[in-house]
């Protein structure tokens, strides 16, 4: 289908081109945070900001921003972002074609000759990926004012996280203050699935990023000669774990079918003594668990436990109760935000649908100090994280402009407000 776009696909594709030639030798497309890449990646960017007429600057957390002066001095900010930085092996679009799309927006709005009366930024957050200090969103986390303090401390590669973000412009001794100004926030992100694909839809609208909670269970055995202890005899920690990971798989899958997104997945399994000729004694399995809403994942937890005492006593096991390690809470996405996106939609003709995200974003933190709202776009198979990443330039250019317009109509309606 032909459309009439105020954003250039060309330039969108050159830019997004010229960033994954910035990768490791024989490794695409890897370009980390705190990795002299990384940083060359951010001097294409600053300087392409710049040429876009944009105001430049690193913030104290790390992140590289670029401002265009609203008419309307003290209005807020209206901020579009993503992140540059990648996993190994994988990131040609990942986060790349949100800080791209954003500065398209700036290039086309200046194009069209349309005044905001708000600041619009354009923000390359630090370090959205899992870093080598273990640790992730750490730019957005800053901005927000919520990274915690004693992440400055960690060391990986002859270097703590404060030395890291000095080494990209930024101050950690400075105060960390969340953002006041920001009224609202868009990011565009490959959804990371195969839903919007299968569907021939152009445009995921985000209602929530789901929530992250982690739980660790250990089985606890008994070791005895593989060879010698009879099949009735045994207190296999292995055998029982596998009812454990059986049970989480039917558990999901049934919550999975309800409304909201949810997921859990058994993603670390370490056993002892791991002989091969020595019945496994004990087994420590961690699981992933993602859930839009907060019912599901008490849900899920309870029936899990409830079935841990018949498991243990099946296999002559001891099962601990789950032990939670980590648990952040869905963030939704701001309501007036949503309408807007929809609304986007069919003025710029983009089939849409709402839809929960699955994985964490910088949304997640932005959604603490704004009026925060995300747009996936289809990407071939559902594939990312992988070199095989692969997303249309016209799907990338038809959120563009969807962008655009959520952007022109945002100015409008929170000066509304």
């Amino acid at each position: 289908m032909s459309r009439n776009l105020t954003v250039s696909p060309a330039r969108i594709a050159a830019d997004i081109d010229a960033l994954a030639a910035i990768t490791e030798q024989n490794r695409p497309w890897t370009r980390r945070a705190f990795s002299p890449l990384f940083l060359e990646g951010r001097a294409y960017l600053e300087k392409a900001f710049r040429a876009a007429g944009l105001e430049t600057r690193i913030d104290a957390a790390g992140n590289l921003t670029g401002i265009r002066k609203g008419k309307t001095p003290g209005s807020g900010t209206i901020m579009l972002g993503s992140h540059s930085d990648t996993v190994p092996d994988g990131g040609r679009f990942d986060g790349v074609a949100g800080v791209v799309v954003a500065l398209e927006v700036v290039r086309g709005l200046t194009e069209a000759g349309v005044e905001l009366d708000h600041d619009l930024e354009v923000a390359d957050f630090l370090a959205e990926e899992v870093s080598i200090f273990g640790v992730s969103c750490i730019g957005s986390r800053g901005m927000a004012g919520v990274r915690p303090a004693e992440w400055l401390s960690r060391e990986a590669g002859g270097m703590t996280l404060a030395d890291g973000i000095t080494q990209v412009g930024g101050n950690p001794d400075a105060e960390q203050k969340a953002r006041d100004d920001i009224r609202a926030f868009l990011e565009l992100h490959i959804e990371q699935g195969p839903v919007l694909e299968s569907e021939k839809r152009d445009i995921g609208v985000v209602t929530a990023i789901a929530g992250i909670t982690r739980v660790e269970i250990i089985v606890e055995g008994r070791a005895d000669h593989a060879g010698t202890t009879p099949m009735d005899h045994r207190a296999d920690a292995l055998a029982a774990s596998a009812h454990v990971v059986l049970a989480v798989e039917t558990f999901a899958g049934e919550l999975s079918a309800t409304p909201g997104h949810f997921a859990a997945t058994t993603g670390e399994f370490e056993m002892w003594p791991n002989a091969a000729n020595v019945v496994p004694s004990k087994v420590r399995m961690l699981l992933d668990i993602r859930s839009e809403h907060r019912d599901d994942l008490g849900a899920f937890l309870a029936s899990l436990e409830s079935c841990l005492e018949g498991i243990a006593g099946d296999n002559g096991v001891a099962i601990a109760a789950p032990r939670l390690v980590s648990d952040n809470p869905a963030m939704p996405m701001d309501p007036l935000v949503m309408d807007v996106l929809d609304d986007a939609c069919e003025t710029t003709g983009a089939t849409h649908r709402r839809m929960a995200s699955g994985a964490g974003h910088d949304a997640a933190f932005m959604a603490r100090i704004a009026k925060a709202g995300m747009v996936f776009i289809p990407c071939r198979d559902g594939r990312s994280h992988t070199p095989e990443e692969f997303a249309e330039n016209a799907d990338i250019a038809l959120a563009a402009e969807v962008l655009l317009e959520a952007v022109k109509r945002l100015d409008k309606q929170l000066m509304e407000q």
